[in-house]
């Protein structure tokens, strides 16, 4: 466990409630929520402080350098609701699936929704995250699952 933490914040063009339904629909988030050219597979999913999901990131097959957490290209882990206050925070804390002591331990997703003129700041914050993960490619990797919500939502109402 570290106390490595990032913190990214994004400007789209939706409402509060349109980007927290995106982080609490089981059918919205495998669609979006993989950084990059990698793809998700949600396990589970329940909606309630205390419930959770488990969801798989595949790195693609193209990735010839990618060293999965879980499998050679699958980063697997589990996200326990903490906080569920609509349509202004979420509060996660993820485990991931992995034999490795550098990927254990507790790390706490806290996206936050702020509205603005036409839009709202989206900001994630991750705190201790495993000192297998380096910030820069944690805040890499937000800032392009954030690209694509924003990509997502802004779609939907288009």
């Amino acid at each position: 466990m570290t106390e490595a933490s990032t913190r990214n914040t994004k400007f789209i063009k939706a409402s509060p409630e349109t980007l927290y339904q995106a982080f609490t629909d089981p059918a919205a988030l495998p669609l979006w929520f993989a950084p990059g050219d990698m793809t998700a597979e949600l396990h589970n999913f329940d909606c309630k402080v205390g419930g959770g999901y488990q969801m798989s990131l595949y790195y693609p097959s193209s990735e010839e350098t990618a060293q999965g957490k879980t499998s050679a290209k699958e980063d697997r882990y589990t996200a326990r609701f903490v906080e569920l206050t609509p349509p202004k925070r979420i509060v996660e804390a993820i485990t991931f699936d992995s034999v490795d002591p550098a990927f254990g331990g507790e790390m706490i997703m806290e996206v936050t929704f702020e509205a603005e003129n036409g839009g709202t700041t989206v900001s994630v914050i991750f705190k201790n995250i495993p000192s297998g993960i380096r910030p820069e490619d944690n805040e890499a990797g937000t800032r392009a699952t954030l690209d694509k919500l924003a990509h997502y939502v802004e779609g939907q109402s288009g």
